[in-house]
């Protein structure tokens, strides 16, 4: 048996989790969903532990088949994507009656599939990388100094995995090697070793991954990686490997167009669902396992926004160059806003962007500051803030920060007296200016966003701060 991308995106608009619709989702969302499994019936649940700060950690099982399958995912707190694919795999679980029962027969037959939703809560309630005592849970496989890797080191103790699926997230500034492409999904069959030496186990690994890329491919065409394969003896994914269980890394990257991960996620869903399905089958042996060589690894030259040959000159001294533009997300309860600044500048040839923009003939313009003041950021209308930057204002300040300080409008907000648009480009110096040939205004870059002024700005898409 085998599924076509046209059966799994359909499968995943019928199972996809309504209630995960954004990656900072707390560990009170995945309790509840967790206990609507358990009153269902199909998966067993079973509470494993609890995290330094007492939070549930939980397991889910599925099957009753000779191959053992553990899967674990958001051991590193915002690295939430997987997380979400797996309560789409669940409801999939519970279905029937709608042509795929024998996919589901097949896997609970020939599988017995074990799955960690949440191994940190406590970084996934603060949206951060690290567990509540400030430690990477992914190099705690050898000290085992944590309560959450000694819990995943004991379920690796008793399950005895034949097969493991470590779940993250990487940046999404990786690309793939020689291309603007972001790097959508990155894999790897972890060493075991120094040498990084390919035995059975790891073998099996690669030709999971080879499968898995015939399906991404599909998704997304070259924009499919493998992460670092250093061997670190303080990896889970290395040690898993080392146990005994063909383990695979899958980490989700970047998507233009998808800030939540809404697509990647259904990615994962396929491609877990597709291995999980060849496993059972032992259909992934089929796959040669030299193909995995050919997915290139990673490369890092990915920014937000590259501008190229923009006129930073003076009178006195010329200058056309590159300037790159990054933005950090700053987490705010269940949402969050950005910082753009100046990453780079100078010769950035080889480097790329979400965003690129050719501005041979135009030159750097500081912005100015709206002379009237709002009472609250409720007041000034996505339109308002187009016609403002057009005129070259790029920055406005209101009397109020009302109860929520995000907006989502493409201008500086602030309150006070005191907004400083930026008077020229500096590196790690801030990202608000615009771009003009002598006559007119062509491009604003607010916080990091570039915008083109002839057409307007996107309606709910910039996540801005009111400072």
């Amino acid at each position: 048996m085998t599924l076509d991308t046209n059966a799994y995106n359909s499968l995943h608009r019928t199972y996809r989790e309504t209630a995960l619709t954004n990656r900072r989702f707390k560990h009170q969302d995945i309790v509840d969903l967790v206990k609507i499994r358990e009153e269902k019936g199909v998966l067993q649940v079973a509470e494993i532990g609890k995290s330094v700060e007492s939070r549930a950690i939980y397991k889910l099982k599925y099957g009753s088949g000779d191959k053992k399958v553990m899967l674990w995912s958001q051991m590193h707190g915002d690295e939430p994507t997987a997380t979400m694919a797996l309560f789409d795999i669940f409801n999939f679980l519970e279905g029937g009656n709608d042509g795929f029962d024998s996919i589901r027969t097949c896997l609970k037959d020939n599988l017995t599939i074990h799955f960690i939703p949440m191994l940190n809560p406590d970084g996934a309630e603060r949206f951060i990388r690290r567990n509540a005592q400030y430690i990477d849970l992914n190099r705690d496989a050898r000290a085992n100094h944590t309560v959450e890797a000694k819990l995943l080191r004991r379920m690796a103790e008793e399950v005895k995995p034949n097969y493991g699926f470590n779940l993250h997230d990487q940046s999404i500034y990786y690309n793939v090697p020689k291309t603007k492409n972001p790097v959508t999904i990155a894999m790897l069959a972890p060493a075991y070793n120094v040498d990084r030496e390919v035995n059975d186990v790891r073998k099996g690994a690669m030709q999971l991954i080879v499968g898995m890329n015939d399906l991404l491919q599909q998704y997304v065409p070259d924009a499919v990686a493998k992460y670092d394969d250093t061997y670190s003896p303080r990896g889970f994914g290395d040690n898993f490997q080392a146990w005994g269980a063909s383990t695979v890394l899958i980490e989700s990257g970047g998507l233009k167009g998808d800030p939540e991960k809404q697509e990647i996620r259904r990615f994962n869903f396929a491609i877990i669902l597709n291995a999980l399905l060849e496993i059972a089958q032992g259909s992934y042996k089929k796959h040669d396992y030299k193909a995995y060589d050919k997915i290139p690894f990673n490369a890092s030259q990915l920014h937000d926004v590259v501008i190229r040959q923009v006129d930073l000159g003076t009178d006195s001294v010329p200058l056309k160059t590159d300037v790159a533009i990054r933005r950090a997300e700053l987490t705010v309860e269940r949402d969050y806003c950005v910082r753009g600044w100046i990453e780079d500048i100078g010769d950035l040839e080889g480097t790329y962007g979400y965003d690129e923009l050719d501005a041979g003939g135009l030159k750097f313009v500081q912005g100015k500051v709206y002379p009237k003041i709002f009472q609250t950021v409720d007041d000034i209308r996505n339109s308002d803030a187009w016609e403002l930057l057009k005129e070259g204002y790029i920055a406005v300040r209101v009397a109020s920060r009302g109860q929520d300080r995000l907006h989502n409008l493409p201008l500086v907000i602030a309150t006070g007296t005191e907004i400083a648009p930026t008077p020229k480009i500096v590196l790690t110096g801030t990202s608000n200016f615009f771009l003009g040939d002598g006559a007119k205004l062509k491009y604003a870059v607010v916080n990091g966003y570039l915008i083109d002024l002839s057409r307007p700005p996107q309606e709910n898409f910039y996540k801005n701060w009111i400072n």
